[in-house]
């Protein structure tokens, strides 16, 4: 007599279990805005996280070479249902019992504040470069500002504190130790000796930390403070109208609101931490209201800015246009904002460098110090040689057009930047780097 097939309830739970992955990737919670449109179908609101937003086309041959199986897995894994809850809960429980940051590259320092590894091994001199490529810098930009200074265009430098350098104090002490040269002491020395144009703003902030009545740099923020920038902002226009010997629009400071809960870019690594529940911020900020004198006779002044991200603060506040007469911002010596092209994304090196320095009266570049490293991203390099040996430059540039096209690509196209981005991680390489050896794989220069 043949026994009866039974099944456990613990079999059939197991099973269920194993199903579950399959079915949430079924399950929507957003709703299509047309049947052919799929990139905001369920894309999980996350700050800092690279998402594959067009759903891949099914091909026979991408079928067969396994391609369309790796990027429909890759877009699955960013849009299924529960992506977004399910990253901030394993955030938050890093967060709340292990004080970790699912934040690449920062750390969670005293009293709740948070920094950028970087930026603290800049405070202690652990990132220092070479002081020979320091001096060669130094001589290079020299050059550059004897040659613009003869065509009417001044060239200045701009140290900015980082808040590892700023918050010294709130930093966890496994980090502390004697400092005994920083890369900021390195080019505030040879700047000085080479007789370049520079503003140092560690002489403001440490001026101001003792007697400021409102933060200078935020607990949850990388950069300076709304209210941090404005006062920047001011010393440095008063820096280039000495310089330059010409006046400029005033930055018009009105009433000021006090607020606990950080706004604009006072909470920006914050929101990349992408949390549950947010901590209480337990600390009031200042956020005055702000305008630009209209005087078109003053706003005569074009200023080009070549800078890092805290040079994003003062731009969204309206400087361009609002003091320096349209010049544009070039980000890393890479991304132009604003475009010149609208519409379209522009790179630097679309640009034509020479005819884009000499139709400004001055050349800032402003790097906080976790960036000094690389400071002006080889910009020294190319207007030095541009103009010491031009028949040269332009070679060089010529064979590396070819690779900044591909890298461009790279850079707008989500699923190649999200395998650039992922080889970095993997490699421990910047993204930029990794991006590099991407683009000249796909410039066939190498395997």
């Amino acid at each position: 007599m043949s026994k009866k097939k039974t099944y456990s309830f613990h079999g059939v739970v197991i099973l269920f279990a194993l199903f579950i992955p399959m079915l949430t990737s079924y399950y929507k919670q957003a709703t299509r805005i047309s049947p052919d449109e799929d990139l905001t179908y369920n894309k999980p609101n996350l700050a800092g996280l690279v998402i594959s937003d067009e759903k891949p086309k099914f091909t026979t041959t991408s079928w067969l070479d396994g391609g369309y199986q790796e990027v429909m897995d890759d877009y699955n894994n960013d849009h299924w249902a529960f992506k977004e809850i399910s990253v901030r809960l394993n955030n938050q429980l890093y967060y709340t019992c292990f004080n970790q940051l699912r934040v690449k590259g920062f750390v969670s320092g005293k009293e709740g504040y948070v920094f950028s590894e970087d930026y603290i091994f800049s405070a202690y001199g652990d990132d220092e470069v070479n002081e020979d490529k320091v001096i060669s810098l130094m001589q290079k930009a020299k050059v550059i500002q004897d040659t613009l200074k003869k065509k009417g265009i001044d060239l200045m430098f701009v140290y900015a504190p980082g808040k590892g350098e700023y918050c010294k104090e709130f930093i966890e002490d496994k980090y502390k130790h004697p400092v005994k040269q920083t890369n900021h002491d390195l080019y505030s020395k040879y700047g000085k000796q080479y007789g370049i144009n520079q503003l140092d703003l560690y002489d403001l902030f440490n001026k101001l930390k003792p007697v400021t009545p409102y933060p200078l740099f935020p607990k949850f923020g990388h950069h300076w403070s709304y209210y941090g920038e404005c006062l920047a902002m001011d010393t440095i226009i008063k820096f280039i109208e000495k310089l330059h010997r010409c006046d400029m629009p005033d930055l018009r400071i009105g009433t000021i609101e006090v607020v606990d809960t950080a706004r604009s870019r006072d909470a920006d690594v914050l929101k990349g931490m992408n949390l549950f529940k947010n901590p209480e911020q337990n600390m009031k900020l200042a956020y005055p209201q702000i305008g630009w004198e209209d005087d078109s006779l003053k706003n005569r002044t074009r200023v080009l800015t070549l800078s890092d991200s805290y040079w994003y603060g003062p731009v969204y506040m309206g400087i361009l246009n609002g003091a320096f007469a349209g010049g544009q911002f070039w980000y890393y010596y890479n991304k132009v904002i604003p475009s010149p092209i609208p519409g379209e994304k522009v790179e630097v090196w679309q640009l034509d460098l020479k005819q884009s320095i000499e139709s400004n009266q001055v050349i800032m570049l402003l790097y906080s110090d976790g960036n000094l490293s690389a400071f002006g991203n080889n910009f020294i390099r190319d207007a030095y040689e541009m103009y010491t040996s031009p028949k040269t430059y332009y070679e060089r540039k010529q064979k590396e057009d070819q690779i900044q096209n591909f890298a461009k690509q790279i850079r707008e196209t989500p699923l190649l930047l999200k395998k650039s981005t992922q080889k970095s991680n993997d490699e421990q390489i910047p993204l930029d780097s990794a991006i590099k050896v991407d683009a000249m794989k796909l410039a066939g220069m190498i395997k």
